[in-house]
């Protein structure tokens, strides 16, 4: 019950992202979540939709892995790992905080999950 509870936080998280990556990066609340001038979320707006876009199949594959109950188990540990690499690479190379808000919850869920 706590790895599915968390696998869910996890997803929640990425559609979040998705929403603001996709829907509001060039609006005052998607400049204040990643800190940036007008000019440049203007300026990067396709990117951040592109990035939003996969953040959102990673959430599709996590609630995917939670649809399909037990034997979506390899399904769920595949995605979370997926957000762990990235948060961890995403952390290495854009922000620190990137670590807290991405790879701690995936890494805390698969951990939940192995140990069920």
């Amino acid at each position: 019950m706590l790895a599915t509870i968390l696998v869910a936080v996890v997803a929640a998280i990425h559609l979040y992202i998705l929403v603001l990556e996709m829907l509001l990066w060039n609006t005052p609340t998607g400049r204040k979540a990643f800190n940036l001038s007008e000019d440049f979320a203007r300026e990067t707006r396709v990117l951040a939709a592109n990035q939003g876009l996969y953040n959102g199949f990673l959430a599709a594959g996590l609630l995917w892995g939670l649809w399909l109950g037990e034997s979506g188990v390899p399904v769920t540990l595949f995605f979370l790992t997926c957000v762990l690499i990235a948060g961890v690479f995403g952390a290495i190379t854009a922000s620190r905080k990137i670590l807290y808000v991405q790879a701690l919850p995936a890494l805390v869920a698969l951990i939940a999950l192995l140990v069920r």
